[in-house]
């Protein structure tokens, strides 16, 4: 008996030495557990806070700016005068036109008085009638010009931005103000046109800002504009607060729409996946599993088949993994 000992003994030791080479040549891997969570897709945007219905103002002719009335974050109300327009060449003419009416008026008063006893004709009448009714719509006209000398508020609201300093030459097509509602404001975010066809109204939306850290404002998707920018390849998204909040107009946010999301996804490791398959181990060695993958995040992927809740996949390997490949876990 002893004498077997002694010959078991080596061969004992070979097994042994053999064991320790494969093993130390086998690949050291880590795995993690498939595990049901939320998966979620998210559309990331860039937007920022404006009035729900700015309004631009401009003037209807061209004249010098005379003076300005208000300043920014002033707020004003409906009809308030804004600026007034240099009017000096309209009320010349205001001043001429209403003589020539004065005029006209005791021409039209002495025909009819002659006409009423039988001195000129009714033509003559006609013609004094005629003439005393151009000579009031022609002043009216002249204070129609003179009243667009005075540029006004067509909202109530407040002063959001002013580009206009007396001596400007304002003009109907340069903008010198912008009025608008603070208390109704609206998100518009810049949406890569990859991502459009994604995008629906009732979308939930996460905004955040730099300006709060950890603060997260939430809102959703109320339409997307029909026409995009070729020059950006964007489209312009509308989001408005779930809950009526005051936020800064002009301030920029960090906006991520959700587009889809599961409340029980089975999931994995995101760098457990590769080219449509995972590795699971089996009997230490590494085999290759097909799976058909969904919603993709940074950290996690979505697995609609091919692996069941609990098995153990590969995340990352030192090198590449093959089929059949010798592994071990790392501790």
């Amino acid at each position: 008996m002893k004498r077997i000992a002694l010959w078991l003994l080596p061969l004992a030791l070979l097994a042994a030495a053999a064991w320790w080479l494969l093993d130390g040549r086998a690949r050291e891997v880590k795995l993690a557990a498939a595990r049901v969570g939320e998966a979620v897709e998210l559309a990331y945007a860039t937007g920022f806070v404006e009035a729900e219905q700015p309004v631009t103002v401009s003037a209807r002719i061209t004249a010098p700016v005379r003076q300005v009335l208000v300043e920014e974050a002033e707020r004003v109300v409906r009809g308030q005068p804004l600026i007034l327009l240099d009017d000096e060449e309209q009320r010349h003419a205001l001043q001429q036109i209403a003589a020539q009416r004065r005029l006209a008026l005791q021409d039209e008063r002495r025909i009819l008085a002659l006409f009423a006893k039988g001195w000129v004709t009714r033509a003559a009448r006609d013609s004094a009638v005629a003439a005393a009714d151009s000579a009031r719509a022609a002043e009216e006209s002249v204070q129609a010009r003179l009243d667009q000398m005075v540029v006004r508020s067509g909202i109530n609201g407040v002063v959001l931005r002013r580009d206009v300093e007396p001596g400007d030459l304002a003009s109907p097509n340069r903008m010198l103000m912008t009025l608008g509602d603070p208390a109704r404001i609206r998100i518009t975010a810049t949406v890569d046109e990859r991502d459009v066809p994604k995008i629906h109204v009732g979308q939930a939306a996460l905004m955040s800002s730099d300006a709060w850290p950890g603060r997260v404002l939430h809102g959703h998707v109320r339409g997307v504009t029909p026409g995009g920018d070729p020059q950006q390849r964007a489209f312009r998204a509308r989001i408005v607060t779930d809950k009526p909040m005051a936020l800064p107009l002009g301030m920029t946010l960090e906006v991520n729409i959700v587009t889809r999301r599961s409340t029980r996804a089975l999931l994995v490791p995101a760098s457990a996946t590769e080219n449509g398959k995972v590795w699971v181990v089996r009997d230490g060695r590494a085999h290759a599993r097909a799976v058909r993958t969904g919603i993709a995040g940074s950290s996690d992927v979505q697995i609609l088949s091919g692996l069941s809740r609990g098995e153990l996949v590969i995340t990352a390997a030192e090198g590449k993994i093959s089929d059949n490949l010798r592994v071990r876990v790392a501790p």
